[in-house]
């Protein structure tokens, strides 16, 4: 098994998309990239950690590599609007890769190379070593499938999740309707 750490907006958001990737054996919510230990969903807010929002995706390489959860990250956010997902606005919501080795971080640098010559804009998306990474509060995991029906799930969430299922078809592990 791999991890991968990657923030793109919302956790609720990317967690909701990678949960249902084929070869993903596990999302977990929270926080990393920042320069404050053990950060609160509070902390983070305030917009004074460091920290953006992110998934660790523990995911099984022989089924779906990392490039291919990359494809998929560039494709579920804007990695061209700097701390901005939508009317999410802050620096917790930044485009970021951490990366965990130098085969993570060179395939991130083809990517981001690759996707800015596909739209032909820059790319803003932070690229950086893995440190550190601290699990979100338990009412986090999960929340898109405890909350389908919430209007920020319905309006932001489902868009994502629908995208997926239509641009990756082949890469879809739970068969679903949204």
């Amino acid at each position: 098994m791999e991890t991968a750490t990657l923030g793109g907006g919302c956790f609720w958001c990317t967690e909701a998309v990678f949960k249902r990737v084929k070869g993903v054996i596990s999302v977990k919510p929270g926080y990393s990239g920042g320069h404050v230990p053990n950060p609160t969903y509070e902390d983070v807010c305030t917009d004074t950690t460091g920290h953006a929002e992110v998934v660790q995706i523990t995911f099984d390489p022989s089924i779906i590599s990392y490039r291919e959860l990359l494809e998929i990250f560039f494709e579920i956010h804007d990695p061209t609007t700097p701390n901005r997902q939508g009317n999410d606005i802050g620096t917790q919501y930044r485009s970021i890769i951490l990366y965990h080795n130098e085969e993570q971080k060179k395939i991130a640098e083809e990517m981001i190379r690759e996707v800015e010559k596909r739209i032909g804009k820059k790319v803003v998306t932070e690229l950086k070593p893995f440190e550190a990474f601290y699990e979100a509060e338990d009412y986090h995991h999960d929340y898109y499938d405890k909350h389908k029906y919430n209007p920020y799930c319905r309006f932001v969430i489902s868009p994502k999740i629908n995208k997926f299922l239509k641009v990756f078809p082949e890469k879809v592990k739970i068969e679903e309707k949204i």
